[in-house]
């Protein structure tokens, strides 16, 4: 008997350490950190006659890092963009636009300009199955939404539609997101907010975007109790014109959050 119950002890902990840690994105990690070993990946910006001590990180060399433009808080506090001739107007200073006309999140932190310097590595992430470009992104996010994700009570992606999901595989703001809420020991929500229908943005303006998006987000009246009166720190890779951060931040604050915090890779700007 003893030996009975002690074998299912070990079985109770065996399963509960692969539902613990051998989820979707652990196998992947896993198998990418083999295939690395193997095949290292190329980085975006070096050639094959770098030398090894110009290589700073997964994905760029010194020179890429040169050309990256970092954001420092210096900009407007709710939507991120700089202002113009790089001013700096002091902290939580707004532009125009969000003075006219708020979005319904609180603030937005943005690592870094969208532009050529960062848009391949951004896509590849995204698009190219770099996944192997995680860690280093993440802790973009990590050092530019400091203050938010300190405060923040949850952190949760911005959803992809099923058939998107499905295509894609993988869903690059929640690779962002989850590794993000681990370390900094705030709770990770995933599946809470649902994209119900596709949107695609790309050649819309702004006012098209939102009219595309609007009404396509929800949180079902199950999961409401999981964001009642928390702060939420929304997680994403592009902030453009922020139609949809607008969306999904207007849904969290209907279903009950306290409030929304936005933290992106890159706000892109016009020049």
């Amino acid at each position: 008997m003893r030996i009975g119950s002690r074998l299912g002890q070990i079985r109770s902990e065996v399963k509960a350490f692969v539902d613990d840690r051998l989820t979707l994105s652990h196998l992947r990690a896993s198998m990418v950190h083999a295939l690395d070993t193997v095949f290292p990946p190329h980085r975006f910006d070096s050639h094959e006659d770098a030398p090894p001590e110009a290589l700073m990180g997964a994905g760029l060399a010194a020179t890429g890092w040169s050309r990256i433009r970092f954001l420092d808080h210096d900009g407007c506090d709710m939507c991120a963009r700089p202002f113009e001739g790089g001013l700096f107007l002091g902290a939580g200073a707004h532009c125009d636009e969000c003075t006219d006309k708020p979005f319904p999140f609180r603030r937005a932190r943005s690592a870094c300009i969208y532009d050529e310097a960062v848009s391949g590595l951004i896509l590849g992430f995204k698009n190219g199955d770099r996944l192997d470009l995680a860690p280093m992104l993440t802790r973009w996010l990590e050092r530019a939404g400091a203050d938010v994700i300190c405060e923040a009570d949850i952190v949760m992606p911005v959803p992809l539609h099923p058939l998107r999901l499905l295509h894609r595989r993988f869903n690059q703001a929640a690779e962002l997101a989850r590794p993000v809420a681990r370390r900094q020991g705030k709770v990770y929500l995933g599946d809470v907010l649902k994209r119900k229908r596709q949107t695609h943005q790309r050649g819309k303006g702004a006012q098209a975007r939102w009219e595309n998006v609007r009404g396509a987000f929800s949180v079902s009246a199950r999961a409401q109790k999981h964001i009642q009166g928390k702060r939420i720190v929304l997680i994403d890779d592009v902030f453009t014109t922020g139609a949809t951060l607008r969306a999904c931040a207007d849904t969290l604050i209907k279903a009950g959050a306290a409030s929304v915090d936005v933290c992106v890779l890159a706000r892109a700007v016009k020049h």
